[in-house]
């Protein structure tokens, strides 16, 4: 998993330099009031992020968005991404290149609780898959989950594949795309 100190410094300045641009990946095919994009977290949406829940259950596979906000901006390794609908933050997630095998790992993903159950995690991990694919050339995804995560079912429809891997008493799963 990522966290190689010898490419910290080199990263850094990758990551802060990602941090300021305003990119964003749209499903393209959906009316404005159904647009999701991806879009950067900055001082003008953190708030948003941050207020994000996720329903009592799934409090258990993940963490208050506070945290993932605070390993983005204390680790500087881990690229942060609002979920919007429209104009609207409804989700977050984040992701990192793993130095070791130069793939990327997605992780803290979110979809607030009021807007589960509608495919927008499905749209927003494809527009994280094409965004990475497009600007950085990554076509090799890996997530971690645990066995009886309720997301699960999600990662394996994408193509997530288990390969047999635990990291932090999670099952990793990798995806390939070409």
């Amino acid at each position: 998993m990522p966290g190689s100190p010898a490419t910290a410094l080199d990263h850094n300045r990758y990551a802060e330099a990602e941090r300021t641009e305003a990119t964003e990946i749209t499903t393209s095919s959906q009316p404005d009031s159904d647009r999701l994009h991806l879009t950067p977290v900055t001082a003008a949406n953190w708030r948003d992020v941050a207020a994000l829940e996720v329903t009592e259950a799934q409090r258990a596979f993940v963490s208050a968005p506070p945290y993932y906000l605070a390993l983005c901006s204390y680790e500087r390794e881990w690229q942060p991404l609002a979920v919007c609908l429209a104009n609207r933050v409804i989700g977050f997630v984040m992701w990192v290149v793993d130095p070791e095998d130069g793939g990327c790992w997605v992780g803290g993903f979110i979809i607030d609780k009021n807007f589960q159950r509608r495919g927008y995690g499905r749209r927003a991990l494809q527009a994280l898959m094409d965004l990475v694919a497009a600007e950085h050339g990554h076509r090799r995804f890996a997530l971690s989950f645990a066995p009886d995560n309720p997301a699960a079912p999600l990662y394996r429809s994408l193509g997530f594949q288990e390969t047999g891997e635990m990291v932090g008493g999670e099952l990793v799963a990798r995806l390939s795309r070409r």
